[in-house]
């Protein structure tokens, strides 16, 4: 018998995805999708069950279909459909305690894997320049996404704690960006201006949609020799890229604000539609967050495919040009840099030559203070 995976969330793009690709796993017998929403794209040849996972009916399908695998992806930072922020968080937390209720009743599940995201370490001024897995944050999250993560990882822990039977592994992703990401990141940078803080320029890391369905495929399966797909993983493509460097890229001009008004513009966004623009989202725009990926690679045996770099170039190209050509602000951005480096020698050189007149005319005041001297005597 072949396993019997359900998935939550598929109504989403990356949900549904990720059924298509374990529908064609020659190992998986059934693949059933759960969401409150009609998917509006395809599921091949999944089953799909429509369900909140709120209510208590998702123990019965869990029952029902004797699922032995679990991957809940139904944790995110932007509504579905009408929905606003209260049914994102409501689904976020409550749907988690329901489904984490259900797994553990169930005799048959033994396996789960749960989709969280790089903001449970919050963003701080005095951050480590990069967090490994076991990093406990400076301060948590308060508000947000970020919250409804660290409060979904809590209830994971628990349910760990009871089932010690189930192997659970919990992917923190970065980022996420793409051609069809849906993050509350990709929705700021679609904005034709971007607001940013005021004398900061944060270092960020992404992960591009194809290689986060790739990972929750490894995640589900049984470990490969010489791996282990239990426990908790930073998920995030190679490098960092500064904000700057991305409003260049993606051609948005940048407005900067001074950090006591950051506030205003977050209310401003979520009135235009940029839900999550939450304070711990403007801390991430403010300090930023880098992750170690050494466990990624070592323990879980995954390596992405696409960098920060290409990640975001490939997401760049999916939302069109801006309103400054790329090319034409890095050939002046360029400029203004050759400019500046030349202003500094110039002025360097002008001071060395103050400093060596300096020392010039103090030697000769030596000399002849030597001379009035040796006259006098």
């Amino acid at each position: 018998m072949g396993k019997v995976v359900l998935v939550t969330g598929v109504a989403r793009q990356l949900g549904g995805r990720l059924v298509r690709r374990v529908h064609r796993d020659p190992g998986v017998e059934r693949v059933i999708g759960v969401d409150a929403e009609e998917p509006a794209h395809r599921l091949d040849g999944a089953e799909f069950i429509r369900t909140d996972i709120r209510r208590p009916t998702i123990g019965r399908i869990l029952a029902e279909h004797a699922v032995d695998t679990v991957v809940h992806l139904d944790v995110s930072g932007t509504p579905l459909g009408t929905g606003g922020r209260t049914a994102v968080k409501e689904t976020n937390v409550i749907g988690t305690m329901q489904l984490l209720g259900a797994c553990q009743k169930s005799p048959t599940v033994r396996r789960l894997v749960v989709k969280s995201s790089t903001s449970v370490y919050g963003s701080a001024p005095r951050d480590p320049a990069v967090f490994l897995e076991t990093t406990l944050p400076k301060s948590l999250p308060s508000g947000g996404f970020a919250k409804d993560t660290v409060e979904v990882e809590g209830y994971v822990r628990g349910f760990a704690r009871r089932r010690p039977d189930v192997a659970v592994c919990v992917l923190r992703f970065a980022n996420i960006l793409g051609p069809c990401a849906d993050s509350p990141l990709a929705e700021y940078f679609s904005l034709p201006v971007l607001p940013t803080v005021f004398g900061y320029d944060p270092r960020l890391q992404f992960v591009h949609e194809d290689d986060v369905v790739d990972a929750l495929q490894l995640a589900l399966n049984e470990p490969r020799p010489g791996t282990l797909n239990s426990g908790t993983f930073n998920v995030a493509g190679d490098g960092v890229l500064l904000l700057s460097q991305c409003s260049r890229r993606l051609g948005r001009p940048t407005v900067p604000v001074l950090l006591p008004a950051v506030t205003w513009v977050g209310t401003a966004l979520r009135t235009v539609g940029v839900t999550d623009f939450s304070p711990e989202q403007i801390r991430l725009l403010t300090h930023g967050r880098v992750v170690s990926t050494a466990q990624m690679r070592e323990a879980l045996g995954f390596d992405p495919k696409f960098s920060t770099a290409e990640t975001f170039a490939d997401f760049a190209r999916s939302r069109g040009p801006g309103l400054l050509p790329p090319q034409s602000v890095a050939r002046a951005v360029d400029r203004i840099g050759e400019r500046l480096r030349s202003l500094g020698s110039a002025r360097g050189g002008r001071r060395g030559s103050a400093r060596t007149q300096q020392r010039g005319d103090g030697r000769a005041a030596d000399a002849a203070a030597r001379s009035d001297a040796g006259q006098g005597a």
